[in-house]
C-alpha cells in the first residue's frame, strides 16, 4: 500500500508496476482526482511556471529526456527548436498533463501484467501495527492488512502564524491553503491583501491574484523579507569545486570552500547560483556527515541563505515582480505578525518591523498564509502521522523537519530506533535525514530505488 498519490507516492507505483515480474496488489490511497498528478502540478492557471527547465524534469532517472519528449510531441510544440523546448521553464500545468499520461499509461500496463492497482480515492483515518502486522483504517471505516505500507504523505499545510487568533483563522479573512482558488478569486472591492511569506508560493499567489483580477496593493510580510534570485545562468556549469567535495567537510569548512569559489566566479561577473548548483548533487551526503550541533547551526544561519540561492524562479517572473515593487503593487516587509484584530470589513494587523524595530499598523481585507509547511507532527493532531507519533510507530529528528529512516532501505525507524520491515517512507518525510529531498531530481530516484528494494523483498 503506498499512502500518498503525489508525485513521490505516483512514481513509487509507476515503477513498481514497470519493473515488477510477477502480479501485485497496490493500493494507492489519496483523495484527489488523479493520482501522481499531485497539487504541485494541479495548478488554477498556466501562470504558473516550473523552477526548473524542461530538459531536467524527466519523471525518470534513467531516462532524462523523457519529459523533453513527450513535450515535442505535443501539438503547441511540434514546430518549436528542441534546444528553445529544453531550456524553458513550462507552466505546471503542462507537466500536470505528463504526469497524467504516464499514469495512464501504467494504469494500462498494471492490466497486461495482472497486477492490481487501485486508487482509493479517500484519506487514512489511522495506521496501527497489530502483532507485527499493518492495518490500515479509511476515511470510511474500510480496513485494508497490507503487507508493507510506503509513507508518501509529501508536504502538511502550512502552520498558521503566530497573532492570529483563532477567530480570524476560522473567518473568511483567512487562507490557510494558498493553492486553492479561492485564496486568489473573488477580490473585486478589496483593496489591500496581506500575504505571509515571501518564498516561492509567495510569487505564485501574486501571479495568481493579478491573473484574477486584483488591483489593489499586495503586502508580503516574512522575517527576512524578499530575496529570492532569477535564474540568470541558465544552463552554466562550474567544475571547480567538484573536486574539493569528496570525503567529509566540517559545516565551517564547507562555507569557507564555497565562500572562496563565489569570489572567483564574481570576479567575471558572475554570481553565486552555478557554486551552490555544483554542491547540489552532494548535499545529501554532506548533511549526513554534519553532526547535529552543526544541523542546528545550518538551520538558523546558513539554512535561508541556501535556500535564496537554491530556489530560483524564472527571469520573467522575477521581472514582473520587480515591476510590481516598482509600482508599489507589491510591498515586501521584513518582520512578524504581532496582533491580529478583526475590524467591521477588514482586519487590522500589527507587526513588528524588522528594518524600523518599530511597531506598524496595516489595514487588509484579506490574508493569504505562503510560509511553508508544517513539519512539525506533534501540531497536526488531525493527521493520522500525528497517532503514528504517539504510538512510537515513527520517530522525528531532531530538528523536526520529517521522521527517522534508513535512507538506504527507506525504512521507518519506530521509537525504539528499530528499522521495520514493513513500513517505508521517502519524499519531504525524508528531509531531516537528507535535506534535499522534495524536489523532482531527488524524488524521482528515490522512487525507482524503493520499488526495487520492495520487489527484491
Amino acid at each position: 500500500m503506498i499512502i500518498g498519490g503525489g508525485f513521490s507516492g505516483g512514481m513509487t507505483a509507476v515503477n513498481l508496476v514497470r519493473k515488477s515480474a510477477v502480479p501485485l496488489i497496490i493500493d494507492l490511497i489519496d483523495p484527489g482526482k488523479e493520482p501522481l498528478r499531485g497539487t504541485a502540478y494541479s495548478s488554477y492557471t498556466d501562470k504558473h511556471l516550473l523552477n526548473v527547465p524542461t530538459n531536467k524534469m524527466s519523471a525518470f532517472h534513467d531516462d532524462p529526456g523523457h519529459f523533453l519528449q513527450w513535450v515535442l510531441k505535443q501539438k503547441r510544440f511540434s514546430r518549436v527548436n528542441e534546444s528553445i523546448v529544453g531550456t524553458a521553464f513550462l507552466p505546471r500545468n503542462i507537466y500536470g498533463n505528463y504526469l497524467s499520461d504516464l499514469w495512464k499509461q501504467t494504469v494500462r500496463s498494471a492490466a497486461e501484467k495482472g497486477i492490481i492497482l487501485t486508487h482509493h480515492q479517500t484519506n487514512v483515518r489511522r495506521l496501527a501495527k497489530l502483532n507485527g502486522n499493518l492495518k490500515v483504517v479509511l476515511e470510511n471505516d474500510s480496513e485494508i492488512f497490507p503487507d508493507s505500507v510506503v509513507l508518501a504523505t509529501g508536504n502538511l499545510a502550512p502552520a498558521d502564524p503566530s497573532g492570529i487568533p483563532e477567530e480570524v483563522i476560522r473567518s473568511s479573512y483567512y487562507h490557510k491553503n494558498p493553492w486553492n482558488k479561492a485564496a486568489i478569486s473573488n477580490s473585486d472591492g478589496l483593496n489591500e491583501i496581506l500575504i505571509v511569506g515571501n518564498g516561492l508560493t509567495m510569487v505564485d499567489t501574486v501571479i495568481g491574484l493579478k491573473e484574477s483580477g486584483f488591483k489593489g496593493v499586495i503586502h508580503a510580510l516574512s522575517p527576512h523579507g524578499f530575496n529570492i534570485l532569477p535564474h540568470r545562468h541558465n544552463g552554466m556549469t562550474y567544475d571547480a569545486i567538484k573536486k574539493e567535495l569528496d570525503g567529509e567537510h566540517s559545516l565551517h569548512e564547507l562555507i569557507t570552500m564555497v565562500n572562496r569559489h563565489v569570489s572567483v566566479i564574481r570576479e567575471f561577473g558572475i554570481s553565486a547560483e552555478p557554486v551552490v548548483d555544483a554542491i547540489r548533487p552532494h548535499m545529501q551526503r554532506i548533511w549526513k556527515s554534519f553532526s547535529e550541533d552543526e544541523k542546528r547551526l545550518f538551520m538558523r544561519r546558513v539554512r535561508h541563505l541556501w535556500g535564496v540561492a537554491r530556489h530560483r524562479i524564472p527571469l520573467h517572473i522575477h521581472d514582473k515582480i520587480q515591476q510590481l515593487r516598482l509600482d508599489r503593487k507589491l510591498i515586501v516587509l521584513s518582520g512578524k505578525i504581532q496582533t491580529v484584530k478583526k475590524e467591521q470589513d477588514h482586519l487590522q494587523v500589527t507587526y513588528l518591523d524588522k528594518k524600523l524595530q518599530e511597531y506598524t499598523v496595516l489595514h487588509v481585507s484579506r490574508i493569504i498564509n505562503c510560509t511553508g509547511p508544517q513539519t512539525d507532527l506533534q501540531f497536526v493532531p488531525e493527521h493520522f502521522l500525528h497517532s503514528c507519533l504517539q504510538d512510537g510507530m515513527i520517530t522525528q529528528d531532531k530538528l523536526k523537519l520529517g521522521i527517522q529512516a534508513n535512507t538506504e532501505t527507506f525504512e521507518v525507524k519506530d521509537s525504539t530506533g528499530q528499522c521495520q520491515n514493513n513500513l517505508f517512507a521517502l519524499g519531504s518525510l525524508l528531509k531531516g535525514e537528507l535535506w534535499e529531498s522534495t524536489a523532482v531530481n531527488e524524488l524521482r530516484l528515490q522512487a525507482v530505488q524503493l520499488a526495487e528494494h520492495l520487489l527484491k523483498n
